[in-house]
């Protein structure tokens, strides 16, 4: 397996196994420099979003890396907006700081903004309908939603034309959100591993740091090693050039079922995924 090795969407699009995140990568040097090293150690999906303020950044990145658009998968998605042309035109500003044409995937970042809680399911109805239609204009590859749980799923599930491809959800040892991934699994929806790491959390457990030097990884080695056990899509971030690469070399070694199962049993030890029905925005 290498970075380049792919799931198979339900619409038929390949998407890289592992990704590359760039949320709270600071727009500028910061963002642009991180993707780069991304790109250039091996790298081809990357993933963003409206609110992470990069997208400028991740497309310059891009497009100075030279490497053929075909042979990339961008992500970004979709803020808080409620109505079907709201959402058109946010694909279309994306795109345009990206400097694409079109975006590999497409995704709701959130359930249901505070401005839609009482009435969530109307407005990703709405929003969708704007997705749907980017598809068919040949702007989006795929579509999905990030945060949901199957209360918010089922909903669209019904009403949809084009069936959501993935659902990119906070998980690692710590929160493995079953009862999301299993109803994934059942309705052929990729599960996407954002904050594979616990945002920096999982290096405090220091159980791990015995298993990582059993096999003579890293910590980050070793739970991404994990995820991918798990058929998670993970997608690690760092702005560390060294951590960068070092977070992509993980096809040489294998856990064993022993070690999958201890580290299945760390819940809660580095924190758990927030209530999309409770954040504040």
């Amino acid at each position: 397996m290498t970075l380049t090795d792919t799931y198979t969407l339900n619409n038929g699009v390949k998407i890289p196994k592992v990704g590359f995140g760039t949320w709270q990568s600071k727009s500028g040097e910061e963002a642009y420099n991180a993707v780069k090293v991304a790109l250039e150690s091996g790298y081809r999906h990357i993933d963003t979003a409206a609110v992470y303020g990069n997208e400028e950044s991740v497309g310059k990145a891009i497009a100075d890396s030279g490497i053929a658009r075909d042979e990339l998968f961008v992500t970004t998605k979709l803020w808080g907006v409620g109505t079907t042309e709201d959402a058109a035109k946010a694909l279309d500003e994306s795109l345009k700081k990206l400097g694409l044409d079109y975006v590999d995937l497409y995704l709701i970042h959130w359930p249901n903004p505070k401005a839609f809680r009482p009435d969530f399911e109307t407005r990703n109805l709405a929003v969708w309908k704007a997705m749907e239609a980017g598809v068919k204009a040949g702007k989006i590859r795929a579509i999905g939603v990030s945060n949901f749980h199957p209360r918010h799923l089922k909903p669209l599930l019904k009403f949809a034309e084009i069936k959501p491809a993935v659902n990119q959800i906070m998980v690692n040892p710590s929160d493995q959100q079953e009862e999301i991934v299993s109803f994934n699994v059942d309705n052929n929806i990729l599960t996407e591993a954002y904050s594979p790491l616990g945002t920096g959390k999982i290096f405090e457990v220091p159980e791990l740091a015995d298993l990582a030097s059993k096999y003579n990884k890293s910590i980050a080695q070793v739970v991404l090693r994990w995820s991918l056990h798990k058929g998670y899509l993970p997608l690690p971030k760092s702005v560390t050039p060294a951590r960068i690469k070092e977070n992509a070399e993980i096809f040489d070694f294998d856990l064993s079922i022993e070690d999958i199962a201890f580290i299945d049993s760390l819940h809660g030890k580095a924190g758990l995924a927030k209530n999309p029905d409770e954040v504040d925005f």
